[in-house]
């Protein structure tokens, strides 16, 4: 019965097919046919003789749906560092630096307010920073003190909106420091301790400067996800800073938050112009105009060496479709003793190979967009306590997908495909029908 069944389904197969076949030529054969799509269905599953063909037809699926998924994978986390390096290294530091040249910022209410006052500039920051040494009875370090006003404290979101510990209330009486969350850590603090700041920028005696050394209460803790500021900078309010670095009613600098960090350079003029003083401008750019450089060249990189994968999977389509031809070629004198014409022929296997690269590729964006979207469980699940923030900066493994980018990714690897198919469709229209049997 089974035997039976079976003979029946290959022969409807074999009248609906002649009889596209037949309808095909009487209508003149059109590109891309019903039949010609059937044909190269057909082709693709796996028989008793070409077998062979299927599982280098899967492998090359799955090789191209590997490369695809781990381009769009390696992409989305280098995007990802980069938002998250910039948010973090830019959102504490500031967009632009406004420095002095010939005096003093002994104007820095009104200039903070004239700045601040620029289309485009979110919040204009006046700061004094300086070097010190923080230290407990359980250790030491050094740390970098920057004095703010409470209201700009509140401004820098990076901080006000990461504290872990205390609160900032009452920031601006001068009676207490908020520290970052691996500081505290070094240290043995928490809310509510006494850290010791220690300058060599003190008063000055007869004998030279003499260091300066004061204790303040921890207000509160931050913790930004990045150690090197966790770790290094205490937030002083700006009066004390003032007094505890010698500045008699001045700031180091003004910090400019903008809109747009990535079109700064069009902030400029405007700036320079609202400050009515000769002032100096450096932007985020140019202070990490080097680690910014190696993440970009790092990701050009790492984008040609894994587009490699999908060069070396489209390949083995070529080698598939060779085997296929080779396979087939007895059905191909068949379909051209038949009337089939070359192109008809051709289009068949280019049919194949598109095939094995749509789907390769679909399965490719799906997989790869999965993994990015959850790649912080995975990262949990699979490796718990292999990133080391330390090492890498970041606390996780951070993932921003760019639509434009796995655009062109999906772009080039259908078009890889198709032009893989090229050689062996065109060997296999070439195929003369008396060789084809011979082969066969």
């Amino acid at each position: 019965m089974a035997a039976s069944a079976k003979l029946d389904r290959v022969r409807t197969f074999a009248a609906s097919f002649a009889a596209s076949f037949a309808a095909s030529f009487r209508q003149g054969t059109a590109p891309f046919a019903p039949f010609e799509w059937i044909l190269a269905g057909r082709y693709l599953r796996a028989r008793r003789r070409g077998g062979g063909v299927s599982v280098v037809a899967f492998f090359s699926v799955l090789g191209i749906a590997l490369g695809v998924a781990t381009l769009i994978i390696v992409l989305s986390v280098m995007n990802g560092f980069r938002a998250e390096l910039l948010s973090k290294i830019v959102g504490i530091n500031g967009h632009l630096f406004a420095t002095p040249i010939d005096r003093p910022f002994n104007d820095w209410t009104d200039l903070s307010d004239r700045l601040s006052k620029v289309a485009g500039v979110r919040a204009a920051v006046p700061l004094v920073e300086g070097q010190a040494f923080a230290s407990s009875q359980y250790g030491g370090s050094g740390v970098i003190i920057r004095g703010v006003r409470a209201a700009d404290l509140d401004a820098l979101a990076a901080v006000s909106s990461a504290i872990r510990g205390g609160t900032l209330e009452g920031f601006d009486d001068g009676t207490g420091v908020l520290i970052g969350r691996r500081l505290a850590d070094t240290l043995g603090l928490q809310a509510g301790d006494t850290i010791t700041l220690v300058t060599p920028k003190g008063s000055s005696t007869p004998f030279g400067t003499a260091p300066r050394t004061k204790s303040y209460t921890v207000k509160a803790v931050f913790e930004v996800g990045m150690t090197e500021f966790d770790q290094t900078f205490v937030f002083m309010p700006l009066a004390e800073a003032q007094a505890f670095f010698n500045k008699d009613g001045d700031v180091s600098m003004i910090e400019i938050y903008v809109d747009d960090p990535d079109h700064v350079g069009d902030m400029r003029e405007p700036l320079e112009m609202a400050a009515e003083r000769p002032i100096l401008l450096t932007d985020w750019r140019q202070r990490n105009r080097t680690f910014f450089g190696a993440l970009e060249v790092e990701r050009n990189v790492m984008f040609l060496i894994l587009s490699l994968i999908v060069v070396v999977a489209t390949l083995n389509i070529v080698s598939g479709l060779i085997l296929l031809v080779r396979d087939k070629s007895s059905d191909i004198a068949i379909l051209r003793t038949m009337g089939a014409t070359p192109g008809t022929i051709m289009r068949v296997f280019l049919i194949n190979g598109a095939l094995i690269g749509v789907v390769g590729t679909l399965s490719g964006l799906g997989l790869g967009v999965l993994i990015t979207l959850n790649i912080k469980p995975i990262q949990h699940v699979l490796f718990p306590g292999a990133w080391d923030p330390t090492v890498r900066f970041l606390a996780e493994i951070p993932a921003q997908m760019n639509p434009k980018e796995i655009t062109a990714v999906v772009i080039t690897s259908l078009l890889l495909s198709l032009a893989a198919t090229l050689y062996p469709s065109w060997r296999a229209a070439r195929l003369d029908p008396v060789q084809a049997l011979r082969y066969g």
